[in-house]
């Protein structure tokens, strides 16, 4: 059990500092767990960290899932065998550049509802949401025997608000339902950030990637008698697509880290493996512009994204190694050092393509059809994430005017009559001339949902065009509208493929043969933009602005033999795509 006394950490009675790796269950897949909780342990690590993902864990309003990928009690198990305690962070946010920050997108359904605060609708769905999950975690508590021996209250909370009834709230929330392990915050550095996130009965940790000394002064302000600790230390960073591969050379970090080691001070590495960002979930960052998340959250981290020893791995190893006898690592009873490698990676060759179908002829097969006057966002009909279809009928002469979207979230396709016409995204301008139109004709609208903001002020993100469309300053109303969650393509009609149109979405289906399993990785070169499923998992979105050039595919999601790939391209068919033996993210 871990225990606090003054400024010190103490493990069954033994002084300790925490060496924690992050790692997140739901960015690995689960046959994948083992072979990165080794590597934390083998670098000499105590600790493992791992945020929850509320969004994932109740993906429809009272349906729970905990399992595959969402199993954490088994992530919690296989971290005992291994050797290693856990530092629990367990919602309601959680922000990890993850799809609504974890917050469920059906929240914002309720009209009027206040996220991260005292609202009475949200805090009866965090409710019910705890009972389901934090009952689950209860047995593998340090104090029940199990490997957890921290847990947090919200994340960040003081880059967001200052209602402390609500964070008290939330520490009543966990300890009401029996957890009795050390609770903490985790906060930037600053005046404001700590002030609005922390309790003052509740310790107190801070998340920074340089700056030790300047970041601890300021922390001395509010905390000067319980332990040390950087919940998050940011050894890398994550990506945007349309923007460049960012990375942060070694030397500074360990730097920092030598920094942490002499003053004695605790430290969570984030990230330690940072895994992929599957299906629709990576997040979006909102600067003046939506900057939507890659799908790779490589993060530049202690192992790459296929899990593999980065000399980052190497030189912290190395450094923690040199201070053994400077620093007590209290470590697990099961910890010990395992023969760790890199996983085999293939190169698979081509992939061509064979058959199509377009996303427009199956509208009705892969979702919902809702008739309304007027526009509603995707949330209204009960969807999360995917794309979504307006369509309706412009009746009467129009010359030269200006449709206006007001105001799309994230990326619009638009189509006058089947015949593409542009794009209209949140980030330019939301209108666009069409030209003479003489007699009725069809307006659709594909929307697409490229990440829900997951940090800052403006949570609070619909998806779809949130307002409405016009003509000059005419709306536009009745309706047609399909969702498109793209969750399951089973049902999808396939033909040959004949002849390709440019900027009709459409699915494209082909094979490729496994003789024996490896990681390997899919580059799309020659392609525009679309999202990548194999085997009828979803791998993730691509887009040919980069910087991510290839999404990685576990030897997990493939069979020896016939493996399948379907791809929805919204723009340009590519022909062929490229199984290789290495990433490419820049």
């Amino acid at each position: 059990m871990l225990k606090i006394c003054g400024d010190k950490l103490f493990i069954n009675g033994e002084e300790t500092l925490l060496m924690s790796g992050a790692m997140h269950y739901f960015r690995t897949l689960p046959n994948q767990w083992r072979d990165r909780l080794e590597k934390i342990a083998s670098a000499g690590f105590n600790c493992v960290e791992t945020y929850v993902p509320w969004n994932l864990h109740e993906p429809r309003e009272n349906e729970f899932n905990f399992n595959g990928i969402l199993d954490v009690e088994n992530f919690l198990k296989i971290a005992e065998e291994v050797g290693l305690y856990v530092i629990f962070r367990p919602s309601p946010y959680i922000c990890a550049e993850w799809e609504f920050g974890g917050l469920p997108s059906w929240l914002l359904k309720y009209d009027g509802i206040v996220l991260r605060t005292m609202h009475e609708t949200y805090i009866e769905k965090v409710n019910r949401y705890y009972n389901e999950l934090i009952f689950r975690i209860i047995p593998y508590l340090s104090t029940n025997g199990g490997p957890i021996i921290a847990m947090q209250i919200e994340n960040e909370y003081g880059s967001y608000g200052n209602d402390h009834n609500y964070l008290n709230y939330l520490k009543d929330a966990l300890t009401d339902r029996g957890v009795d392990v050390p609770l903490f915050t985790s906060d930037g550095p600053t005046h404001s950030m700590l002030s609005g996130g922390t309790l003052p009965d509740i310790w107190k940790t801070i998340n920074y990637g340089s700056k030790t000394e300047e970041a601890f002064e300021i922390l001395g302000n509010y905390q000067s008698d319980m332990p040390k600790m950087v919940m998050e230390f940011w050894i890398g960073w994550f990506d945007h697509w349309g923007y460049e591969h960012i990375t942060r050379e070694s030397k500074s970090m360990l730097e920092e880290f030598q920094k942490m080691l002499e003053g004695k001070i605790s430290v969570n590495f984030y990230m330690f493996h940072g895994g992929s960002n599957f299906g629709f979930m990576s997040g979006a960052n909102y600067d003046g512009k939506h900057r939507a998340t890659v799908t790779s959250y490589d993060y530049d981290s202690m192992l790459t994204e296929s899990g593999d020893l980065t000399e980052k791995y190497d030189l912290v190893k190395k450094m923690l190694n040199d201070y053994s006898e400077k620093v007590s690592i209290k470590k697990h009873k099961n910890h010990k050092i395992f023969d760790v490698e890199n996983s085999r990676k293939k190169s698979y060759g081509e992939v061509k393509f064979t058959e199509k179908t377009l996303l427009f002829n199956n509208l009705e097969v892969l979702g919902s059809k809702f008739h309304s006057p007027y526009i509603k966002p995707m949330e209204y009909f009960d969807q999360d994430y995917g794309f979504i279809v307006y369509e309706t009928k412009i009746k009467g002469q129009v010359d030269g005017m200006k449709l206006s979207l007001q105001d799309v979230r994230d990326r619009a396709m638009i189509y006058l009559n089947d015949e593409y016409i542009g794009v209209i995204d949140r980030n330019n301008s939301q209108e666009i001339k069409i030209s003479t139109l003489e007699k009725e004709s069809t307006l659709k609208i594909l929307v697409e949902n490229m990440g829900r903001i997951n940090y800052g002020p403006l949570l609070k993100d619909y998806k779809g065009i949130t307002e409405g469309v016009r003509l000059n300053n005419q709306f536009l109303f009745n309706w047609n509208i399909y969702t498109l969650p793209l969750d399951n393509l089973a049902s999808l009609k396939f033909e040959n493929l004949g002849e390709i149109s440019e900027n009709i979405p459409t699915f494209y289906k082909g094979s490729f043969i496994v003789d024996e399993l490896a990681d390997t990785f899919i580059d799309f070169d020659g392609w525009d933009k679309g999202v990548i499923y194999i085997n009828g998992f979803n791998l993730g979105r691509f887009w040919k602005v980069g910087p991510q050039k290839r999404l990685y595919l576990p030897k997990d999601l493939l069979t020896i033999g016939i493996n399948e790939i379907t791809v929805l391209e919204l723009h340009n068919f590519g022909e062929k795509m490229v199984l290789m033996d290495k990433a490419k993210l820049s």
